[in-house]
């Protein structure tokens, strides 16, 4: 059997979030920039700081994730040898001193930001060959075509598979989410000086033109409209909310900023893995715990681990990781906490899920900290119980 993994520095590896000096170049940008932002020249600086908040953020997640897995067969392999099982393994570990030098799915991050800028010269030259000016729904037939027709992109109704929920997949299949594809669609158009703005409409996030002329984009043509060939089906579908805009109700819309459009992808993430590491507990929510431990019928002290769903831990290791770049964004939204110290409690990691729910209960509704309260307090002698064990204890000390 043959392992191939990518590592990076173990520092790296001891705290699954975005590198440094990405995080602190988005969280200076973030809440003063928005898809409304147009750069006089693609290439100006706002460009590529908008471009920093987007695509090179989300290739960091792919690669940090990537760099996750591929740590996770290494050790597979090692513990294979270290048994003794007869099977022949063969190490081709690869170790990088950074992020941007490690391949991802085999390219590099500044590689993978050259794909969208071969995008956009296609779509130039599209223009060109048309002898096509600059006129808004010219240019937007001419991205249309490339992206959707001449490269075959397509949105993922469902997305079960990850890689339909990484950008670099995304470039490289044409298969994607449908934040994912809009975020591509946003930087080709920003590269043509078009200024692309979006917002979340029920479930769905949606990405059109800002113009002073949005009634065009509902205007059908060869069976649909710009807006619907945009943003796909759910325009069309009479259940989606998407289906009742018009270019007044447009205006009405808050505009997502950048940190909106990460953190909607980055929460599909952690949904997404949460189901996979929960595919074999089949309806298991994350807070399911808690109404067991609110029953004032059970014991307050009773502690039973058992109860405990087995989960696929590369799935749940991913999902939190997801979620802890998550909270640096969102660090005051509890229901967001109360979910990231639920899946530390399903990966046993006892004190942080306490020091998580902890936090979340202070920023918590009256009556939700009440539900919680019962948990965290069981939870405390989880971590007690571990750590007795863990100390040798185990069967010498009684829980009062």
């Amino acid at each position: 059997m043959l392992c191939t993994s990518y590592c990076v520095p173990a520092a790296a590896m001891a705290s699954p979030t975005f590198p440094d000096h990405c995080f602190i170049r988005l969280l200076r940008l973030q809440g003063t920039s928005s898809l409304g932002r147009s750069p006089s020249s693609p290439r100006t600086k706002t460009s590529l700081l908008l471009r920093l908040l987007f695509e090179e953020a989300l290739l960091y997640v792919a690669a940090e994730d990537e760099a996750f897995m591929g740590f996770n067969q290494e050790m597979d392999a090692l513990s294979l040898l270290n048994e003794r099982i007869n099977v022949s393994t063969t190490s081709d570990t690869k170790e990088w001193d950074s992020m941007e030098q490690m391949p991802l799915g085999g390219k590099t991050i500044s590689e993978w930001l050259s794909e969208l800028d071969a995008i956009a010269k296609e779509v130039e030259a599209e223009l060109v060959s048309r002898d096509i000016g600059c006129h808004l729904v010219e240019v937007l037939e001419a991205v249309n075509l490339v992206l959707f027709e001449l490269r075959g992109f397509k949105r993922s109704p469902v997305v079960v598979d990850s890689k339909h929920s990484y950008l670099h997949s995304v470039l490289n299949s044409g298969c994607g989410s449908a934040i994912l594809l809009s975020i591509i669609y946003i930087e080709v158009c920003r590269q043509l000086d078009l200024t692309i703005v979006g917002s979340r409409v029920g479930e769905e996030f949606l990405i059109w033109p800002q113009t002073g002329y949005l009634e065009e984009l509902f205007k059908v043509t060869s069976g649909h409209s710009l807006f619907a060939i945009v943003n796909g089906r759910c325009v069309e579908d009479p259940r989606s909310m998407a289906s009742d805009l018009t270019g007044t109700s447009l205006l009405r819309l808050e505009i997502a900023t950048n940190r909106d459009i990460i953190g909607i992808a980055l929460a599909n993430l952690i949904r997404l893995h949460w189901k996979r590491a929960s595919r074999s507990n089949h309806g298991l929510m994350l807070t399911s715990p808690l109404r067991h431990a609110h029953n004032a019928d059970e014991k307050p002290n009773k502690i039973d681990k058992s109860n405990i769903p087995l989960l696929r831990p590369q799935d749940l290791r991913l999902a939190i990781m997801a979620s802890e770049r998550l909270l640096i964004l969102q660090p005051h939204n509890w229901t967001l906490r109360r979910d990231h110290g639920m899946m530390l409690y399903y990966n046993r990691e006892y004190g942080k899920a306490v020091q998580e729910l902890s936090i979340c209960m202070a920023f918590a509704p009256e009556e939700e900290a009440e539900i919680l309260e019962p948990f965290v307090e069981k939870l405390h002698l989880m971590r007690l119980e571990s750590s007795w064990k863990s100390l040798g204890l185990a069967g010498r000390l009684a829980v009062p």
